[in-house]
């Protein structure tokens, strides 16, 4: 611009014309307002491939999620009092803490990837096995109150197939028998029964509640229920499991 404007003020009818300027060799990049360079961003879309690594991206919550996750609904729960005397569905309202925003029901769809990432067990202080783990295809949250008022969820894990169901199942529980349960450790977990399908252990976090835990497979379904009660209860883990079995995997 400089140089044009020079070239306006000096030139006279009885002067050479100023030569025209040379055009850049180099491409000036694309700009926004004319000052800043914008760079080519290709995103990826690429499906995940390992439920042990955490998503590039946060589960969003920008709306309330759906009460069901493709073919995974409240059918595939038992009812409230099937998990224990004077159990009872809960409506979480959610909010900003919570990380999602509340639907008005018990259940919410959760974004497959980070509901399977975030199920592993993590602050553990012993070294936990590696390897990758397959990605659910879907993946449901319910809430309940249990019959001393104590916080539980359930969370149902859909899979492509039986195989991969088994795959994740067999590396989630080679994972919590590693964890150990020492009293420095950010989490312990301590196993009350194991058994090729299903599990019940104790999850521990340090200065916070404790969970007792039934995991289940069932065909292309995982099942885990975590409910705070007073005192680990191995009779309580065993009687749900059947039920969780029994409905989990129904189309």
């Amino acid at each position: 611009m400089a140089g044009l404007l020079v070239g306006c003020s000096s030139a006279t009818g009885d002067e050479p014309a100023a030569a025209a300027p040379t055009k850049p060799t180099t491409p000036i990049p694309s700009v926004v307002g004319g000052t800043v360079p914008v760079p080519t961003v290709t995103p990826n879309t690429a499906k995940p491939t390992d439920a042990a690594v955490p998503p590039a991206l946060p589960e969003q919550a920008t709306v309330p999620p759906p009460a069901e996750a493709g073919p995974v609904s409240s059918k595939n729960l038992p009812p409230a009092d099937k998990l224990g005397n004077g159990w009872k569905t809960y409506t979480d309202p959610g909010g900003a803490e919570a990380g999602f925003l509340g639907n008005d029901t018990w259940t919410r769809q959760r974004e497959a990837h980070q509901a399977a990432y975030e199920a592993l067990p993590v602050g553990c202080a012993n070294k936990l096995p590696t390897g990758a783990l397959p990605v659910p295809q879907y993946a449901l949250q319910a809430s309940y109150r249990t019959g001393n008022d104590g916080p539980a969820t359930a969370l149902l894990l859909r899979f492509g197939d039986a195989g991969k169901a088994s795959a994740y199942y067999s590396g989630y529980q080679a994972r919590m028998a590693a964890c150990g349960s020492p009293e420095d450790a950010q989490l312990g977990v301590e196993e009350l029964w194991s058994e090729k399908s299903a599990a019940a252990a104790v999850r521990r976090y340090a200065g916070a509640e404790s969970f007792t835990e039934v995991s289940v497979v069932r065909g292309s379904t995982i099942a885990l229920v975590a409910a705070q009660l007073a005192e680990p209860d191995t009779d309580w883990t065993r009687s749900v499991t059947p039920e969780l079995e029994a409905v989990i995997d129904s189309a």
